[in-house]
């Protein structure tokens, strides 16, 4: 009886210990054990965390189907730090493949720490309020939450040129990826202007599934002769959803430099859905170093983000390196890498027409970007986007700013920006494709005294862009009011165009790089407040082979 006894302890010790193996992991600068006393979370003198969890707790946790941030130590008071319970519940779940819960109408206060809280299954934020203190941050380069994939990223071998719309690789892959692309040896997007540059190296990104094949609607837009850089992110398959929540960010007090702050959810994962967050910032004052999206998306494809509310951030001047005096951007919304990004029914917490506030969107080497019964401040693509959609939404005083390829289309939307669609002169105000508009209102400058002009651009065809620049070959614009009751002395009428190089009035002047001109306009029912037509340019010089046709009713 004793050995039987004796028997039974041995085998009891083995399997805890067995599931202490298990159980037990590294996570970074955090590490999980099992103990069969209490849960509690601790810092380690080199600053990592060290999470206890109790055998007891977590099959309570895994009979249940999710953790609270209570659960691992958070006191949810809006006073104590609660960073550390918070990363440490996320940990935990994500080794246990469990989600993770707010406890309902907790306020938890988020310090400046260096600690990001890793996202990998599902969340419910529900009623909970964070405080993001960014007074005094350890790390302005770390976000506060970052949605990540159990799929690694790996260097595919075999890739070594592609070409324009290519329609297959063959190199072997697990699975559906995103592809990412360089050519270091060649230079796009080389601004002009205040905030010049030297160009960032020729970048790329597409889906491919299993066998290769490239995704129709995000081709592949450049020529690689040669691929000095290539990376592989298999796509989630399984949906995550990140919903509820109410954030606010005590805005830093740095001094006004291009400093970026990444505070906020970083997405780095595909397949997701955020629904029903709403982030405020309070704190600004006469100066602060700009921000790079409370919402961060990078190196993913297919997330939606659905009945959101963000806010724009104060804008504040700096230096730009041309010398002269800029205002930086500054976001709350940042699109990078990224493809198939959707937002609806979404919005802002300030008026999207209030100078005071920066645009609240910016984004660079995206496609197929979308906005959907949405109202912002801005829509932007700076280093370019293939294919944008607006639909059913309204944009305030920056309105629509972009260059890129593809289709651009906007309908049953009202502009308020000085362009229906500016493209962007910084780079080459360059549309490879077509613009089609139609159902719209546009209110130039938000209705203030204007003169207004549908496409705005400005290039003077003597600076070397990395690429050849082009007008929208084809613009189809159907059902068009134009708000235009509020106009100057000597108004002449809206026109289609902007006067993009007012030095040529003839054929004698010399383009470098020469701007490629809009083929074919189409119109159909484009009515003015005014009562005056719609015109082609006040340079028409410009357009003298523009074919404008009217479109019937039929």
């Amino acid at each position: 009886m004793r050995n039987r006894r004796l028997i039974i302890l041995i085998l009891l010790f083995l399997a805890v210990n067995h599931v202490q193996g298990q159980l037990a992991g590294s996570h970074g600068n955090l590490e999980i054990k099992l103990n069969q006393g209490e849960t509690r979370v601790e810092t380690t003198e080199t600053g990592a965390l060290m999470v206890q969890v109790s055998t007891k707790d977590l099959a309570r946790f895994k009979q249940r189907g999710y953790i609270l941030y209570s659960d691992l130590g958070a006191k949810g008071d809006g006073k104590a730090d609660d960073i550390d319970a918070i990363a440490a519940t996320h940990a935990l779940a994500n080794q246990e493949g469990l989600t993770v819960k707010a406890d309902p109408a907790f306020t938890y206060y988020i310090s400046g720490k260096a600690r990001t809280a890793v996202i990998r299954t599902d969340t419910d934020f529900g009623s909970a309020k964070f405080i993001l203190d960014d007074t005094q941050v350890e790390n302005r380069k770390m976000h506060v939450f970052l949605v990540a994939s159990d799929l690694r990223p790996f260097v595919p071998e075999g890739l070594l040129s592609l070409q324009k719309n290519q329609k297959k690789i063959d190199i072997p892959l697990p699975g559906p990826s995103l592809i990412t692309v360089t050519n270091s040896a060649v230079r796009r997007y080389i601004r002009f202007g205040p905030n010049q540059n030297q160009g960032h190296a020729q970048t790329d990104i597409f889906m491919v599934d299993q066998n290769g094949h490239v995704d129709p609607n995000a081709p592949i837009i450049w020529d690689f002769d040669q691929i000095t850089d290539v990376t592989a992110i298999p796509l989630d398959e399984a949906p995550l959803t990140i919903k509820g929540g109410t954030f606010t960010t005590i805005a830093n007090q740095e001094e006004s430099k291009y400093n970026y702050y990444a505070r906020g959810i970083g997405i780095r994962r595909s397949n997701v859905l955020l629904e029903g967050l709403e982030h405020r910032v309070t704190g600004e004052g006469d100066h602060g170093a700009p921000y790079g999206g409370f919402l961060n998306f990078s190196d993913c494809a297919n997330v939606t983000i659905r009945n959101t509310v963000l806010t724009g951030h104060k804008t504040y001047q700096t230096i730009g390196s041309a010398g002269v005096t800029v205002s930086m951007g500054t976001y709350d919304i940042s699109i990078n890498r990224a493809i198939n990004i959707r937002f609806e029914h979404c919005s802002q917490t300030n008026d999207i027409n209030d100078p005071v506030y920066w645009g609240i969107m910016g984004s660079n080497f995206c496609k197929n970007l979308v906005l959907d019964h949405c109202s912002f401040s801005r829509f932007d693509a700076h280093m370019g986007v293939a294919n944008a959609t607006i639909r059913n939404s309204t944009l305030g005083h920056m309105g629509i700013n972009a260059i890129g390829t593809g289709t651009f289309l906007v309908e049953n939307s009202t502009i308020n920006g000085r362009n229906l669609i500016n493209l962007r002169s910084d780079y080459g105000s360059t549309w490879q494709g077509e613009f089609i508009i139609r159902n719209c209102t546009f209110i130039p400058l938000g209705g203030r005294t204007a003169r207004p002009i549908l496409i705005g651009a400005s290039n003077a065809g003597q600076h070397d862009f990395g690429y050849t620049t082009y007008m929208p070959e084809r613009i189809v614009i159907e059902n068009l009011h134009i708000a235009d009751s509020n106009h100057p002395v000597n108004y002449q009428g809206p026109v289609i165009f902007s006067n993009f190089n007012p030095r040529i009035k003839d054929d004698s002047y010399h383009e470098k790089y020469p701007y490629v001109r809009s083929k074919e306009v189409f119109l159909k029912n484009i009515t003015t407040e005014s009562g005056m037509e719609l015109r082609v340019s006040d340079n028409p010089h410009l357009f003298k082979e523009l074919k404008v046709v009217a479109l019937s009713d039929d």
